[in-house]
């Protein structure tokens, strides 16, 4: 067990990224599986979201989800499946702030001439 206080805090927050890079993973596995076994628009859609989200986490290289989006891409067309557009949430509309009434410029008084 380490004594220094931040190297038992690295030891906890090594912790949580070990479980949460292992549910990432998981999830990745059993969507790549379930694409494979059959391969649907809403597999195929899952496969790569998950594939999406373990980039951005850092637990694949971008490289090697390309290449697997790639090769479930290829599948999903040998299958027949049509590729299902992704439904991007609608963002909440900001309200406007009213527009500010554009007020008249001041009028500079003339500067005094010195003597």
């Amino acid at each position: 067990m380490p004594i220094i206080k931040s190297a038992k805090k690295r030891v906890r927050t090594a912790k949580k990224a070990t479980i949460r890079n292992s549910k990432t993973k998981r999830s990745l596995k059993t969507a790549l599986k379930s694409f494979a076994k059959t391969p649907t628009s809403k597999s195929h859609v899952d496969a790569q979201s998950n594939l999406d989200k373990a980039v951005k986490k850092g637990v694949i290289h971008k490289n090697k989800a390309a290449r697997l989006k790639k090769k479930a891409a290829a599948k999903a067309k040998a299958a027949g499946v049509k590729p299902a557009k992704a439904v991007k949430k609608a963002a909440p509309a900001k309200a406007k702030a009213p527009a500010k009434a554009a007020k008249p410029a001041a009028k500079k008084k003339p500067a005094a001439k010195k003597k």
